[in-house]
C-alpha cells in the first residue's frame, strides 16, 4: 500500500462529524430530509458531508477509487486495488429523529479486503479506529471483542425479538457500522442481518471488528469481498468467534428462503 497519512483520514472524520453536527439536534426532525427509495432517508447533511469526505479523500489519496452511498459506484474508481467505501451518514433515520445512533463512517479497501476504517459518533462522543493487523480502538481505548461461547442467550442490539427467541436485547443504534462496533467492544456478542446489504455500511467497521476478535462474514459465514464492482452482499454476521458457526447454522434456513423467493416470487 502507498504511504498513506491515516492521522490525517482521522482528522477528516472529525471534521466531518462538525459539519454533520450542525443539522443535528438532540430529540428534535432534522430539516430537509427526505424519502430517496421507499424506506430509504436521506437529508442534507448526508450529500453535504458526502462532498466534503469525497474531496478531501480523494485529495489524499488520488489513486484510489470511490465508493459511497450517496454517489453509489464512480465506474472510474471501480476495480482499482485501492478504494474509499464510504458512507456519510450510517443510521440516516436516528440522524433524522434527533437520535444519536449515526456515524460518519470511512472505510479503506485494498484487493478486497478492508485495511483500514475509522466511525465518528459525534452525537455519542466517541471515535472508532482500526488499522489491519495494527490496532482498533475507541477513544484510545484499545478493542477487545465479545468471547462469548454459547449462541443462546447472546446480547444482540434489536428494538425488539420474539419470545421464543434466547437472545438478550441490547440496545441498538440504527448505525450497522455502530452495531458492529459494539461486538468489537464487548457491548454486544451478536450483530446479523438477512437481506442484500451495501459495502460502505460495513466497510470501516468489518476492520474494526475483525481487529477486536470478532468474525465478520456474510450470513452464510463465507468471506465478505469488497470489490467495488457492485457495491452488495448478502447479509452480515458479526460475532464472537465461538458462536459464529451456531449463529450460521441458524440464520442458514431462512437466509435460503429469501434467496430462493427472489429467484422465484411465486414461492
Amino acid at each position: 500500500m502507498a504511504e498513506i497519512d491515516f492521522d490525517r483520514v482521522v482528522a477528516i472524520a472529525g471534521e466531518a462529524g462538525d459539519l454533520a453536527m450542525r443539522d443535528w439536534r438532540a430529540g428534535e426532525k432534522a430539516e430537509n430530509s427526505w424519502d430517496k427509495s421507499p424506506g430509504q432517508v436521506v437529508s442534507d447533511a448526508d450529500l453535504a458531508v458526502n462532498k466534503f469526505l469525497r474531496q478531501k479523500l480523494e485529495a489524499l489519496v488520488p489513486e484510489a477509487g470511490w465508493l459511497s452511498e450517496e454517489t453509489h459506484i464512480d465506474k472510474s474508481g471501480a476495480g482499482k486495488n485501492l478504494t474509499w467505501v464510504v458512507d456519510p451518514i450510517d443510521g440516516t433515520k436516528d440522524f433524522v429523529k434527533g437520535k444519536p445512533g449515526w456515524c460518519i463512517s470511512i472505510g479503506l479497501v485494498e484487493n478486497g479486503a478492508p485495511v483500514f476504517g475509522v466511525l465518528n459518533a459525534p452525537a455519542m462522543g466517541e471515535l472508532w479506529v482500526a488499522k489491519a493487523g495494527d490496532h482498533t480502538e475507541v477513544n484510545g481505548k484499545a478493542l477487545v471483542a465479545s468471547t462469548r461461547d454459547k449462541y443462546d442467550g447472546s446480547r444482540i442490539p434489536l428494538d425488539q425479538i420474539p419470545p421464543d427467541v434466547d437472545l438478550v436485547v441490547v440496545p441498538k443504534p440504527n448505525s450497522i457500522a455502530l452495531r458492529m462496533a459494539m461486538v468489537a467492544d464487548d457491548r454486544a456478542d451478536l450483530v446479523a442481518t438477512i437481506r442484500w446489504g451495501h459495502e460502505w455500511d460495513i466497510a470501516a467497521a468489518h476492520v474494526i471488528a475483525a481487529e477486536a476478535g470478532a468474525r465478520v462474514t456474510d450470513a452464510f459465514g463465507q468471506s465478505l469481498n469488497y470489490n467495488g464492482t457492485h457495491g452488495q452482499a448478502f447479509g452480515v454476521l458479526c460475532c464472537s468467534p465461538n458462536i459464529h458457526d451456531a449463529a450460521v447454522k441458524r440464520l442458514d434456513k431462512i437466509a435460503q428462503e429469501i434467496l430462493a423467493r427472489e429467484t422465484n416470487p411465486n414461492l
